[in-house]
């Protein structure tokens, strides 16, 4: 069958729309499976911010060893073992009978997950350049859609038969994601490097070298750890805004879901007005947007208020990380890109690790809108960074060193 870039990044949505579900229909109720499944009653926040945190740690440690080997083997291989073991995880989580071992299970899990990145490599490097930062883009809905429907089932699920079974039902959604990348993705670009694999240092010293992904990377995690801070609580908030213990998981269903309708109608606009302006434009707008829809979540003290003013917030920070995705991939050569995206992905595991650990610790000691402040305040302060002309991203890439585009050298 011909290759077509629009029937891979088709089949590669699907892939991350299931692995996405899969995360949205369980991922976000762990507070409610901790306290009524495995009997955490003390310190829930900070139990809930460990679990949250322990994953990431571990991907953002061996993220850069996967990305290497990607380049070595290839995108696909790499895609096919996060599949079929972050399904496994899933089924581990179905099995867990006490806290411990649901660490346990969300280490393995961090060690050797990874679909989506795998995905987002793909498409960054078997696309046509011209139309990266709109197939970037066009990916980025496959997790908004479903934010919007995993939620609500996970929800209805845990509602009507127990959290615990959703876990077994997200392990069939990435067992199939994990299928339709066997059988349909194809990946005809890639062509195995000749001589030793390289190995993380001297990935990370070429890496060094290429400033303008050295800031992307370092705005992804400064901007993860914000959001981050505040995630892990929204269940609980939702509970001290007044919902009964047997439906806060159907409401915090419902006001992620928000967000995820929010991404899903604008994330294809953003794409298409940052090939018209810019990127570094779009990824401004997108943060002050979130960080003035964060201060504001202290304003509203019930359900249906809290929830609308998520949807507000998604509709701008649906611009953020697409538009970080398309500036690493405009700044990164063809045979660095999945190395690039491995360490894009090491600065996000680690900011979803220091975020809720922060959100953990402060929701603690703090009111959890008084969390909110913080991070719209994180949010502002790197919008403004993003504006100052020292740390541009999208500057000429005359200097960017080892792992610059060829196409935006010439």
């Amino acid at each position: 069958m011909t290759y077509s870039w629009k029937r891979n990044l088709f089949i590669l949505w699907l892939g991350c729309f299931l692995v996405s579900m899969a995360y949205s229909v369980s991922i976000p109720f762990m507070p409610i499976f901790l306290q009524e499944d495995l009997g955490v009653t003390d310190h829930l926040e900070t139990w809930t911010g460990g679990v949250f945190a322990i994953t990431f740690l571990a991907s953002s440690l061996i993220a850069p060893f996967w990305g290497s080997m990607a380049d070595k083997y290839g995108r696909k291989p790499m895609m096919l073992r996060a599949g079929i073991c972050l399904s496994a995880s899933y089924f581990m989580y179905f099995i867990v009978d006490d806290p411990y071992m649901l660490l346990i299970a969300r280490v393995v899990e961090g060690l050797l997950a990874g679909y989506i990145p795998s995905a987002i490599a793909m498409i960054a490097t078997n696309t046509p350049e011209k139309q990266v930062g709109y197939a970037l883009g066009i990916i980025s809905t496959a997790s908004a859609a479903a934010a919007i429907i995993g939620p609500l089932a996970g929800g209805v699920i845990s509602h009507i038969i127990g959290t615990r079974e959703t876990f077994f039902a997200a392990g069939v959604m990435v067992f199939i994601a994990f299928l339709i990348a066997l059988i349909w993705v194809k990946e005809p670009s890639f062509v195995k490097p000749e001589g030793k694999r390289s190995s993380v240092i001297s990935d990370l010293r070429e890496a060094a070298r290429n400033r303008r992904l050295m800031i992307a990377i370092a705005i992804v995690f400064v901007t993860t750890t914000s959001v981050m801070i505040a995630e892990p609580l929204l269940t609980i908030y939702v509970l001290q805004l007044g919902s009964s213990a047997s439906s806060a998981s159907l409401h915090a269903g419902i006001i992620f879901s928000a967000v995820g309708v929010a991404t899903l109608l604008a994330a294809p606009r953003w794409g298409r007005l940052g090939m018209r302006i810019g990127y570094e434009k779009v990824l401004f707008i997108g943060l002050l947007g979130g960080a003035i829809g964060n201060v504001l979540q202290v304003a509203f003290h019930n359900l249906l208020g809290f929830g609308t003013l998520r949807f507000g917030y998604g509709l701008f920070f649906a611009a953020v990380f697409p538009a970080l995705n398309a500036i690493i991939a405009q700044n990164t050569d063809h045979a660095f890109r999945s190395r690039a995206f491995s360490l894009n992905q090491s600065a996000n595991a680690m900011g979803l690790m220091a975020g809720p650990l922060l959100g953990g610790l402060l929701g603690s000691q703090l009111p959890i809108p008084a969390v909110f402040v913080l991070t719209g305040v994180f949010l502002f302060g790197v919008a403004m960074i993003v504006r100052l002309p020292r740390f541009s991203v999208s500057a000429p890439v005359a200097d960017t060193g080892v792992g610059a585009s060829k196409e935006l050298q010439q």
